[in-house]
């Protein structure tokens, strides 16, 4: 009798093989073991003697600005002056058509004429009847007429003085001058048009703007006020303001006005600068950066690479080098930042090691493999710029 054997195919036999293998103990491999400590580079935090500042955003002002609008009703006759130029105060910007105020003032002056001729025939009068009143040649009656007349016409001639002034200002208001030195905007009513004069439906004929000098406002926050305002508000106080494609703080003003209380729902207070404008660099409207310098001199301040610094939601952090090189997390406060270092206002100590490169690598509360460098000269690594570590719990 013979027997017949059906052997497996040779990729039966590998598969065989290799479960054999996979159910041998002794050719498992080990049991997984911690994570490794990833490598990160460490710096102690350095202290310097600073003059403490802050920065704050802020708009230029005119110290004045009018709004040029017309005094009496009349048709607009000419424009004396260019859109966007300078003019001193009392050039002629706009003329209203002067004729009917002209008549007036003369009409004015007839009437007043009129009045201090009858005030002559009047007091001639009155001094014939007192003389005749001496010799009982008229009576108490005809003298007591002649002095009233003379007291009517008297007052009518004030009356006749005032309505020609009014008639004179009428005319002088027809030619609309600069009321003060500045830059003149554009003329908003053309020639021709009747143009209403003081009233709520006044229109604005042109604006204008004092330049030299001129102010910067901005707002600052309570700290700030503490720090540089409450103790030389009576003494003056320094500002340096930069523009907005500048680097650094070119121009020098003085704090002029801060405001008699912070308000409530922002917790600021109002603040005003003055600066010299001799070459015209500023102008109304135009953004500022201002900057308040500390009047008590320099403060030793803890400081450590901006790249060490976390954030987390509103908070910021830094990952601090602990017992058995373990990167804790510790909450701080930023103060101003001093070319590539940022001042650590709370939250860390002087000699303190944080973690300056690798951040995005380290889960706080976990081993890290440090390397000591330079806080001033910690390189920077791929994917270390932006990078936010993860808070403990996250």
């Amino acid at each position: 009798m013979i027997i017949r054997f059906n052997w497996p195919s040779v990729g039966g036999l590998v598969l065989l093989v290799q479960l054999l293998v996979a159910c041998d103990p002794a050719s498992a491999p080990p049991a997984g073991g911690p994570p490794e400590a990833p490598p990160v580079s460490v710096a102690a935090a350095v202290t310097r003697e600073v003059t403490l500042a802050d920065e704050y955003p802020g708009r230029f002002e005119a110290v004045d600005s009018v709004d040029v609008r017309a005094r009496v009703n009349g048709y607009l006759e000419s424009v004396h002056f260019k859109p966007g130029t300078e003019v001193s105060k009392g050039r002629l910007l706009f003329q209203i058509d002067p004729r009917p105020f002209r008549a007036q003032l003369t009409e004015a002056r007839a009437a007043l004429a009129n009045t201090e001729a009858q005030l002559a025939l009047a007091r001639t009068e009155k001094n014939r009847q007192a003389k005749m009143l001496g010799t009982r040649a008229t009576s108490q009656r005809a003298f007591d007429t002649a002095v009233a007349q003379v007291q009517t016409l008297e007052a009518a001639r004030e009356a006749n003085l005032a309505t020609m002034e009014r008639a004179r200002l009428s005319l002088e208001y027809t030619r609309i001058t600069a009321p003060i030195d500045g830059r003149v905007g554009k003329d908003e009513v053309t020639l021709g048009n009747l143009v209403q004069g003081e009233g709520p439906d006044s229109p604005v004929l042109t604006t204008l703007v004092s330049l030299d000098p001129i102010r910067v406002s901005f707002e600052a926050d309570e700290r700030a006020y503490l720090r540089y305002i409450a103790g030389a508000r009576d003494r003056g106080l320094a500002v340096e303001v930069g523009l907005a494609g500048e680097e650094g703080f070119h121009h020098q003003g003085m704090l002029e006005f801060v405001d008699n209380q912070l308000a409530l729902s922002t917790g600021t207070v109002r603040m005003r600068a003055v600066l010299a404008n001799p070459d015209r660099q500023f102008t109304p409207g135009l953004f500022a950066r201002v900057r308040l310098r500390a009047t008590t001199g320099a403060e030793r301040v803890v400081l450590v690479a901006e790249r060490a610094i976390g954030t987390d939601q509103t908070k910021r952090f830094v990952l601090v080098l602990g017992p058995e090189n373990v990167a804790n997390y510790r909450e701080v406060m930023l103060g101003r930042q001093i070319g590539s270092l940022r001042v650590i206002t709370s939250g860390l100590k002087e000699g303190e090691l944080v973690v300056v490169n690798g951040l995005q690598r380290v889960r706080p509360g976990t081993p890290v493999t440090p390397e000591q460098v330079p806080m001033e000269e910690a390189p920077e690594q791929p994917g270390d710029r932006g990078a936010a570590a993860t808070p403990a719990g996250g």
